[in-house]
């Protein structure tokens, strides 16, 4: 899998996530988000997206992508995660 390509598909995919607000993403806690990316210089990439507590419920929320070809990278799927506070900041950035 490129790599290079791999993260930059999966923070392109990340960014509306990023706009949303607390409330929009605590409503996703528990959810899967899945989609599949067609490439059409290479292979194509699935990616998962799901929200989750941090720590604790109505804390911070952690929003974690991960994305592979299909191929071995499916065991091992590369990774970009956020995390927002009830305030709406963004943690650690």
């Amino acid at each position: 899998m490129d790599k290079e390509k791999a993260r930059a598909v999966l923070s392109e995919a990340l960014q509306p996530y990023r706009a949303r607000s607390y409330a929009e993403l605590r409503d996703l806690i528990g959810q899967v988000d899945v989609c599949e990316i067609v490439n059409s210089d290479g292979p194509d990439f699935q990616i998962e997206i799901q929200a989750f507590w941090d720590d604790k419920p109505n804390g911070n929320i952690c929003v974690s992508g991960g994305i592979d070809d299909g191929g071995w990278s499916a065991f091992a799927p590369l990774g970009e995660d956020f995390i927002l506070a009830p305030d709406g900041s963004f943690v650690a950035e």
